[in-house]
């Protein structure tokens, strides 16, 4: 046997996605390098790791054994370079973090300084919806979640980083005027455009909505903040969207905000962790650093944002 660590990661990466494609987009390699190194790991096999039904690459079962065994030698292998990046009094490990797709216009200034300080950590980060982050949470597969409404039936401890703030925009010909503050009952009048159902943004502002009895008109709903966006800034309606997502817009004035009485609707982002999560030394590292330095990671990088008032 001759495989390599390259190999065996390979395929373990294979194995996760069941796909050479999607392999090779999560090790930024390309295809044609994927499956040449798969083929050099299988031509040290006589029994198939993988096989092909219909166009679907399925692992096959001594493929899942070989799959279980590659995970214990890279393992290994990270708990000897993390023994030896320890010794010269270093932090090292993998750090993984599960953020909602909004999330991502804030999550990154939380981290990169900590990463800078600390290159022996590295990070797993994925950037999903809220239905796939709970589901990390509960199969304990990440350190931390980013979130503004923290699922109820799982226990957690948080950390309340910022605001999170949602206007009701309309795009540059929008014929709502923005010099004073239109009542609530406005919306039942205008076309809106919807995050999909089960999303943290769609949760606040049903809430907000039942709250002062409105019935609104949902024109369309869309999977991503920067589909909604783009359909409002198009013209196909308004939206209620937070503010963190869309400042170039508003500078650009693409978009504008609509004053609406009792706006902007507010809840939190929480970096969220299992109670009694027993942290590896990167990611206890990384929730000291958050407690220590997120005050001033605020002020210098969403002065902007916390300012905001309607206008």
């Amino acid at each position: 046997m001759n495989y390599t660590l390259h190999q065996l990661n390979v395929f373990l990466t294979v194995a996760e996605f069941g796909s050479i494609t999607k392999a090779a987009e999560a090790l930024h390699l390309t295809q044609p390098a994927v499956s040449i190194q798969l083929k050099n790991l299988q031509d040290q096999f006589d029994i198939p790791l993988t096989e092909v039904v219909g166009r679907q690459l399925y692992i096959t079962d001594f493929g899942q054994e070989i799959v279980e065994a590659s995970q214990n030698i890279i393992n290994e292998v990270q708990v000897i370079n993390q023994k030896l990046i320890t010794y010269k009094d270093q932090i090292a490990g993998k750090l993984k973090i599960s953020v909602v797709s909004t999330g991502k216009y804030i999550m990154p200034y939380f981290l990169t300084d900590f990463l800078k300080a600390n290159p022996g950590v590295e990070l797993k980060m994925d950037v999903t919806n809220k239905a796939s982050v709970v589901r990390t949470l509960e199969n304990n597969e990440v350190d931390f979640s980013l979130v503004s409404i923290p699922p109820q039936r799982i226990a957690l401890d948080r950390i309340t980083l910022m605001q999170n703030k949602l206007y009701l925009v309309g795009n540059a010909s929008s014929t709502l005027g923005t010099s004073k503050n239109h009542k609530p009952s406005k919306l039942e009048e205008i076309d809106l455009i919807f995050r999909e159902s089960g999303s943290g943004t769609r949760q606040t502002i049903e809430k907000h909505f039942n709250a002062q009895n409105l019935i609104v008109k949902r024109k369309l709903e869309l999977t991503s903040n920067e589909a909604v966006k783009q359909a409002v800034v198009a013209g196909l309606g308004y939206s209620v969207m937070p503010l963190i997502g869309i400042k170039n817009e508003l500078e650009l004035k693409d978009l504008k905000i609509i004053p609406v009485k009792g706006f902007p609707i507010q809840s939190q982002w929480q970096l969220v962790w299992l109670k009694d999560k027993k942290f590896s030394p990167a990611a206890d590292a990384y929730l000291s650093y958050v407690n220590s330095h997120k005050d001033e990671i605020i002020k210098e990088k969403f002065g902007w944002f916390e300012n905001q008032r309607q206008s």
